[in-house]
């Protein structure tokens, strides 16, 4: 069995699939593992740190599409539109690809890797259970998003975060507001705490109160009807206009104390709804700053601009762009251990592939196989037929 690593080519990306230690594991399996050369430099990882657990290296990008059986990714297809059809081309039958794809949002990248013949295992759509906590790359480069996002803000505002007891008087904690309390959220608010902050939080899902007060914060509890807030896996639910109106106008109140928001209310599959609107930021203190960690989906805030650091009303809105990757060292860590983690649950003992497709780990996450879309709610964005459940043979029995 051949693991493939190609260096991320995405602008912007780098950090790099597995690290050393996975190497290693992966070795002592009994497979053998080619990585284009450099591929993990950005990250911190040198060629000689892989060469010494093992690891192979070739110059030639297309050899490791055309050798390996498993590739594996940081941004795969459907997650790197930008330069991967090159990738794509390279792509036989039987051949696994296992990366971050976007499939909810890029599912027609699912197709294109299936008319090739490849399977492919989308990371995003790793269930939430527990048996799969270990290979979920979402949780994973959400922990490192929230605790940067605090730096950020930190770095940006006018103000210090703890409050000081000086010979030239008092200074006031920063009063810090978390917007969506997920996993970004959370390490957020713990964050902020760390660093002396008043901390607030706030998440349409009633379940989050326990969480915010677990990382030291204090719950924003709005008069809203919050009983339909929470969908399958734990993830929000996208809301009416009706219900979101209604949020914004509450919220206005509490922005307008606050000298950091940093939003993280995501929607999987759709547009980031839209938490702080302009009104909003009018009612803001001169020098607030706001992180926008929504901005690739559209941003929390009205004003929001992907990729930049705008000014408005005296507010600072940063929209950054794949924050994970400016902490390479350990995001390439987390990464690597998901995929390492998922590595042992599709290969056997001797380090041949041996996918289990009744396994839930494996059917939630296949979105290309044998030619075909097999993941159902894939299926439905691609405006595909759905796929026909085979039934089990009648059991006989020795007299029939």
């Amino acid at each position: 069995m051949i693991i493939g690593i190609p260096s991320e080519i995405k602008t912007g990306e780098v950090r790099v699939a597995m690290v050393p230690s996975n190497v290693e594991a992966m070795v002592s399996k009994g497979a053998k593992v080619l990585m284009q050369s450099g591929a993990g430099v950005n990250a911190g990882y040198l060629d000689a740190e892989y060469e010494a657990v093992g690891a192979t290296f070739t110059d030639d990008r297309a050899e490791i599409f055309a050798t390996a059986d498993i590739v594996t990714q940081v941004q795969s297809f459907g997650s790197n539109n930008e330069n991967s059809d090159s990738d794509l081309s390279h792509l036989r039958a039987g051949q696994l690809v296992i990366g971050m794809m976007d499939p909810l949002a890029s599912p027609a990248a699912a197709k294109s890797v299936a008319d090739t013949g490849a399977s492919a295992l989308a990371l995003e759509l790793v269930p939430r259970i527990s048996r799969a906590q270990s290979m979920d790359v979402l949780s994973s480069m959400a922990t490192l998003a929230g605790y940067k996002a605090v730096l950020m803000a930190a770095s940006a505002s006018p103000r210090i975060f703890p409050m000081l007891m000086t010979a030239a008087g008092t200074l006031a904690p920063a009063r810090v507001l978390i917007m969506g309390v997920g996993v970004a959220g959370l390490q957020a608010c713990a964050t902020a705490k760390r660093l002396g902050a008043v901390v607030e939080a706030y998440d349409v899902r009633p379940a989050a109160r326990e969480q915010i007060i677990s990382v030291g914060a204090k719950p924003v509890e709005l008069d809203l009807d919050t009983g339909e807030s929470e969908g399958s896996g734990g993830y929000a639910k996208q809301q009416g206009e009706e219900f979101l109106a209604r949020q914004r106008e509450l919220m206005t109140a509490v922005v307008a104390q606050q000298d950091v928001i940093i939003t993280t209310a995501a929607v999987p599959g759709a547009k980031s709804p839209i938490l702080v609107t302009e009104d909003m930021l009018v009612a803001m203190k001169s020098g607030s700053v706001i992180v926008d960690l929504a901005a690739e989906r559209g941003g929390n805030c009205a004003l929001t601009e992907q990729g930049k650091t705008v000014q408005s009303h005296g507010v600072t809105i940063i929209g950054p762009e794949n924050v994970p990757a400016t902490l390479a060292f350990h995001a390439s860590q987390m990464y690597g251990k998901n995929i390492e983690t998922l590595l042992n649950l599709i290969l056997d003992d001797e380090g041949n592939l041996a996918m289990d497709h009744n396994d839930e780990i494996v059917a939630g996450t296949l979105v290309a196989h044998a030619g075909d879309v097999p993941h159902p709610h894939m299926r439905k964005l691609l405006d595909l037929p759905a796929l026909e459940v085979k039934s089990e043979p009648a059991e006989t029995s020795a007299t029939e």
